[in-house]
């Protein structure tokens, strides 16, 4: 059975991005590639309706080739316990007000089971202070937290 992993809307922007000048976020693009290439067969990977939503914004031609990268990731569904896992994690501390989607990123991975989640968002999301806060909100209210990572830390494996 493969573990699951939840795309955070970080990694189609990657996928579909131009080249970039900038060193971090080329070494970035380039490491979602590769990850995106080689090791995303090894895993079930999941995204939630509104990162459709939010790959459908920005460049035409961007957005074309984000919801090519999305088409056949099966959606999961944001329920009733995603929004108060959400909301719990903005009211208890770890994610800051006006970040809610962050949130509910996570939110929607702990509810669904997934192993992993896979995002470029270190501010809120794959943050290492924020981590132990945001795994304590998620098993009180009884989920056990995906693993938060970025493509470069689920290369090996």
């Amino acid at each position: 059975m493969k573990q699951k992993v939840y795309i955070e809307t970080s990694i189609p922007r990657y996928l579909a991005a131009r080249p970039s000048n900038d060193l971090r976020s080329m070494a970035n693009q380039s490491t979602t590639i590769e990850w995106w290439e080689s090791r995303r067969p090894k895993f079930d990977i999941y995204i939630p309706e509104f990162v459709v939503a939010e790959s459908s914004q920005g460049d035409s031609e961007a957005v074309a080739r984000r919801l090519a990268a999305i088409a056949d990731i099966p959606e999961l569904k944001i329920t009733e316990d995603v929004r108060k896992l959400g909301k719990a994690l903005v009211v208890e501390g770890p994610v800051p007000k006006g970040s809610e989607i962050d949130a509910y990123h996570i939110a929607v991975a702990a509810v669904n089971g997934m192993d992993y989640l896979l995002t470029w968002n270190c501010t809120h999301i794959a943050n290492a202070t924020m981590r132990p806060k945001v795994e304590e909100v998620c098993r009180k209210h009884g989920f056990e937290p995906p693993t938060i990572c970025t493509p470069q830390e689920l290369m090996e494996g």
